[in-house]
């Protein structure tokens, strides 16, 4: 016996408002069918078809990942999971718990009908799932490419009916699950809008209408020529430099002595470079991202050109913690992370084979390298206890987990170095597997955290690598790190009060 609902047969007893839903749908498939769509007859059927399969949505999703900024290949990728989520839903359970017969297509012109009749169950609509998880998807994270794909959406929706594969409560209950995945997906991986910094503490920065007074410089390492021309177009009374890798401190020093604010291009490095200027000067930052993760920017809330452009016209902005280390001879600020132990001899095995064998293998035979060594690669005093770790991370600020995302900052002036340490042992890797799945948990086996002003690290070996902002240097004896608080004005798009 099969727990299947089948609506062909009627079951015992009277089921008087099933009836009248079943009557109503019919008749209003009916009136679909014998309606005359102006231009339908050649767009409808052609759309029904291009989504067979999702295929016009992974279309539509390489054409956004085309348009190179985050925010579409985010929603690109939040719709994706949106629809697989929708149809895998679909054909596991949606298909296999209402058996409903096809519509019969006597009331359907010929001209409209499908040359490849689904053989599926009608209940619910898959296409009709698919495409509403899609277009809900990519409205969760960017509302003005959800504006452009919902019409797309609706069609193809409206197509079911219009060939007549579909009754309209198919449609919409097909719809109403897509929209159900969507959320679903933004319950497991949050949008960037939900974990957006709060907008404090505001304070004072120059409105500059056209630009007058920004100078931005652009690392074109970094791939930053589109940015920097189409910032040019949004601010043409900026000021923008363009120069090699090797040269931006040098060029932010010079653009420090003449602007009323500083800007940046880059990645999280070069933007590290142009903070310690815009301390030094006392001027406001403009951060533009321009790299591959851009952590201080998207944290800021700051993506592309536009957010940038419409804060430093309106002036508005907000004050920012910054992150200092000193030692013997070192001394530096972070606006991310920092970090001793397997992270900087990381980075350092992955530069030296990057040049031959790519980025990212670079970065797997990199870590490869530095788990297999038969040493703890850091040791040392904190409370007057020498510990072997293989990790110490410290965050300028506090970096929260939401479902499955990366940890992001929630607020990024709240006066607190976040600690993490990982400690030593002889199977470093399982450590730190279970360091990372522990994520803020405080207290395991394997894992500790605190929040912290200020942390003072001694007896650290000469050579020892310091990563920061994704640089790396050389460190020895005492360590100190402290927080700077709200001592960075930096630009950012407020919400409206």
């Amino acid at each position: 016996m099969s727990p299947d609902v089948d609506l062909t047969v009627p079951l015992p007893g009277r089921h008087a408002l099933r009836d009248k839903l079943l009557s109503l749908d019919c008749r209003l498939f009916e009136v679909a069918a014998e309606r005359h769509w102006p231009g339908a007859e050649r767009v409808l059927p052609r759309l029904s078809r291009s989504a067979n399969h999702g295929v016009l949505w992974f279309a539509t999703a390489a054409a956004m990942a085309a348009v190179r900024t985050p925010r579409a290949r985010r929603a690109a990728v939040r719709g994706l999971a949106s629809l697989s989520l929708a149809s895998l839903t679909i054909n596991t359970l949606g298909k296999r718990s209402v058996r409903r017969p096809r519509p019969v297509l006597d009331p359907v012109p010929l001209v409209r009908q499908l040359k490849r009749q689904p053989i599926t169950t009608s209940f619910p609509s898959g296409h009709s799932a698919s495409a509403a998880a899609f277009a809900a998807g990519v409205a969760l994270e960017s509302p003005g490419w959800g504006a452009v794909v919902a019409p797309v959406a609706f069609s193809v929706a409206m197509s079911r009916v219009y060939t007549g594969v579909h009754f309209p409560s198919d449609v919409l209950a097909g719809a109403a699950l897509g929209v159900g995945a969507a959320y679903a997906v933004r319950g497991l991986v949050p949008t960037r809008a939900q974990s957006s910094p709060p907008a404090r503490p505001r304070t004072e920065a120059p409105a500059l209408e056209q630009g007058e007074g920004l100078v931005v410089v652009a690392n074109n390492g970094s791939g930053t020529a589109d940015r920097a021309r189409a910032l040019r177009d949004a601010l043409p009374g900026a000021e923008v430099v363009e120069c090699a890798p090797d040269e931006v401190r040098a060029e932010l020093e010079k653009a420090a002595a003449r602007a009323r604010v500083l800007g940046v291009c880059g990645g999280d490095g070069t933007v590290n470079a142009a903070a310690g200027v815009a301390l030094r000067h006392g001027l406001p930052l403009a951060v533009l991202p321009g790299g591959t993760l851009n952590h201080f920017a998207y944290d800021l809330g700051v993506e592309d050109v536009r957010d940038l452009a419409g804060a430093v016209r309106q002036g508005e902005a907000v004050r920012v913690d910054v992150g200092r280390f000193r030692a013997r001879d070192r001394e530096g600020v972070f606006l991310n992370t920092l970090s001793l132990g397997v992270y900087p001899e990381l980075v350092r095995e992955r530069e030296r084979w990057s040049g031959r064998i790519g980025g990212w293998s670079a970065g797997v035979l990199g870590a490869l390298r530095v788990l297999r060594a038969d040493r703890h690669p850091l040791a040392v005093q904190v409370g007057g206890e020498t510990r072997p770790l293989w990790l110490l991370f410290v965050g300028n600020g506090v970096y929260h987990r939401r479902g499955l995302a990366p940890g992001r900052r929630a607020d990024l002036a709240d006066g607190l170095l976040d600690v993490r340490v990982v400690h030593g042992s002889r199977r470093p890797a399982l450590r730190l597997l279970a360091a990372a799945a522990a994520g803020p948990l405080t207290r395991s086996p394997a894992h500790a955290a605190v929040q912290v002003g200020r942390l003072r690290l001694a007896g650290v070996e000469p050579g020892t690598p310091l990563a920061y902002d994704g640089e790396v240097t050389e460190v020895s004896g005492e360590v100190t790190l402290e927080k700077l608080p709200e001592a960075l004005t930096v630009y950012r798009p407020l919400p409206q009060i």
